[in-house]
């Protein structure tokens, strides 16, 4: 199955030795943190529990598609032994793991619940607002119940042109400063993938690529950047997030998976639709947190639905 490099990472829990980490949920200060019973439970019994974004399932595809893939990806992870933790805030609560009822009207809600950096999160905890969580908020957030692993098509990063718009993911800085490990298809291909790279490096963060020297573009296998780090099986992975909770670094862990090639979109076709839309973007001073969103939507129109197609398969 196409998932399955990434989905065999979802029994980690058991090689590694959590019972330091793992506690059963609890409000955070005087903020109710909402634990699903099922994620709670797992977590006081040292259970693999795997953490995953809503973004994706508010702003990355149309209803009702995007509540199909949720809860393929669910299915998936638990088929793989481990329980998952889809996270958003919900009426100003943020939860960590959502019953299907809550999977479908954050689906419904689609672009009417505010995607969450960890920026946004007091604000639409405080308004008693609905957040679909990015990256960041999603690791951020993971951590506190001490979720070690967090599995998202793909990160956020820096923009192309970005020395003019100073425009760069808090993806990344959340990388370098929260212990949760990332389990994905690599940078978004809309983005500039050499100067992410440097960037996470900078932070100390750890790029490890899943049975390759290369860095994956998420669209495609490949992005002509060498990684230092390769991990060949999912004890490989294990054994370096092992250590580096045992090292006590605080920094997350970036490990990308190159999306199957049998899904893979023709990297030239990719390229050509990328330009048009960042120039349309520019034309239209789309800009922040709004251009990522724009750009993979018309890079979908204008791919004829194969990078969709791309991002759902892995």
């Amino acid at each position: 199955m196409a998932f399955s490099a990434v989905w065999r990472l979802a029994n980690l829990g058991r090689h590694l030795d959590l019972s330091e980490s793992v506690n059963k949920a609890a409000p955070v200060g005087s903020i109710k943190l909402k634990v699903a019973s099922e994620v709670s439970e797992a977590l006081s019994l040292g259970r693999a529990v795997v953490a995953l974004e809503s973004t994706i399932i508010s702003h990355g595809m149309p209803y009702p598609q995007n509540l199909e893939t949720a809860k393929e990806v669910e299915r998936i992870v638990r088929e793989n032994g481990a329980v998952p933790a889809t996270i958003a805030i919900l009426d100003g609560t943020p939860c960590v793991g959502l019953s299907v009822e809550e999977l479908e009207r954050l689906a419904i809600l689609g672009t009417r619940a505010q995607k969450t950096a960890r920026r946004d999160i007091a604000h639409v905890v405080a308004c008693g607002g609905n957040g679909a969580t990015t990256v960041s908020a999603t690791m951020l957030f993971a951590s506190m119940v001490h979720i070690p692993v967090f599995v998202t098509g793909g990160i956020g990063g820096v923009h192309r042109h970005s020395e003019q718009t100073m425009d760069i993911s808090s993806d990344l800085t959340e990388l370098g400063r929260t212990p949760v490990t990332v389990v994905c298809a690599g940078v978004k291909s809309i983005l500039d993938i050499p100067r992410t790279l440097e960037y996470l490096e900078t932070l100390g963060v750890c790029v490890a690529a899943y049975k390759t020297n290369e860095f994956p573009a998420f669209f495609t296998e490949s992005s002509g950047c060498k990684v230092s780090c390769r991990v060949d099986t999912p004890e490989d992975c294990a054994s370096l997030i092992e250590a580096s909770i045992k090292l006590k670094l605080g920094t997350g862990i970036l490990i990308a998976v190159p999306i199957p090639q049998e899904h893979s979109t023709s990297g030239h076709i990719i390229e050509s639709a990328i330009q048009k839309a960042i120039k349309e973007a520019r034309e239209k001073n789309i800009t922040g947190n709004a251009e990522t969103p724009f750009l993979l939507a018309r890079v979908n129109d204008l791919t004829g639905g194969a990078s969709l197609a791309a991002s759902i398969h892995f």
